[in-house]
């Protein structure tokens, strides 16, 4: 989990980096492709993943907005106040799952 500097009337908002790290590491590529996280949590919406707090380290349970997803800058990325937080492959997969239903791919 990583927070993202949004503008400054939304101040910042925790993210899961969703693209691949060879992706991520390059030092050419200067963004990563996001999904933002919220409280807001309805859990029979589609392109929302439930995600506990135990496995964010956030202080609350979330959900993961897929229909959200999009790209930020490296450079507006800032670490957590806990520790950095790596969700599972088949987490990630759940998530990229969603990511299609928002797209209408079913």
């Amino acid at each position: 989990m990583r927070m993202h500097t949004e503008p400054p009337d939304k101040g910042r908002r925790p993210v899961v980096v969703v693209s691949i790290n060879a992706r991520n590491r390059h030092e050419r590529a200067t963004t990563v492709l996001v999904v933002p996280l919220t409280t807001s949590i309805h859990k029979d919406f589609p392109t929302h993943l439930f995600l506990p707090a135990g496995e964010t380290g956030l202080q609350a349970d979330c959900a993961a907005r897929a229909e959200d997803v999009t790209v930020v800058l490296k450079s507006s990325l800032v670490e957590p106040n806990g520790p950095l937080r790596q969700l599972s492959n088949k987490r990630i997969c759940e998530l990229a799952s969603r990511v299609a239903v928002s797209m209408g791919c079913l």
